[in-house]
């Protein structure tokens, strides 16, 4: 008897590959959809943290122009003063948080009936700590 021509066994090798090919891409697939997700969704709640702190800052702004003195507290937040040697006036800064680990930092220079915004910048309030516990290979 002669054969010729692809037999069963190698045509079942082929799919049995192909079909282990399109499962390894759809887990791949699937693993990196999750991963994009828990980004859109840390990304998402940092912005509207954001939103809502830019909304706390804009009605303590509003507050500090219709108080005659400075607050110390305004809405749960602290109001602070420092001399600013540089501009040498009186400056007020205070934070509203975004995050656990950030927070809007506002500085003003408030006069009479109007005033400058010197800072208006999210800022990092998390301590970086340095970790040196992983043992690295010195080379050599």
């Amino acid at each position: 008897m002669n054969k010729s021509g692809v037999g069963v066994g190698s045509a079942s090798i082929v799919l049995v590959f192909a079909v282990l090919c399109l499962t390894v891409f759809s887990l791949i697939t699937y693993v990196v959809a999750g991963n994009d997700k828990a980004l859109i969704d840390a990304k998402v709640g940092l912005v509207t943290g954001y939103y809502k702190a830019d909304t706390q800052a804009e009605q303590i702004l509003a507050e500090l122009l219709a108080a005659d003195t400075v607050p110390g507290r305004i809405l749960d937040v602290d109001i602070n003063t420092r001399f600013d040697e540089y501009l040498d006036m009186e400056t007020t800064y205070f934070f509203c948080y975004v995050s656990d680990i950030k927070a809007l930092y506002v500085r003003l220079a408030i006069h009479d009936d109007s005033y400058d915004i010197l800072s208006w910048r999210m800022y990092d309030t998390d301590d970086w700590v340095f970790d040196g516990s992983m043992n690295v290979w010195p080379g050599g």
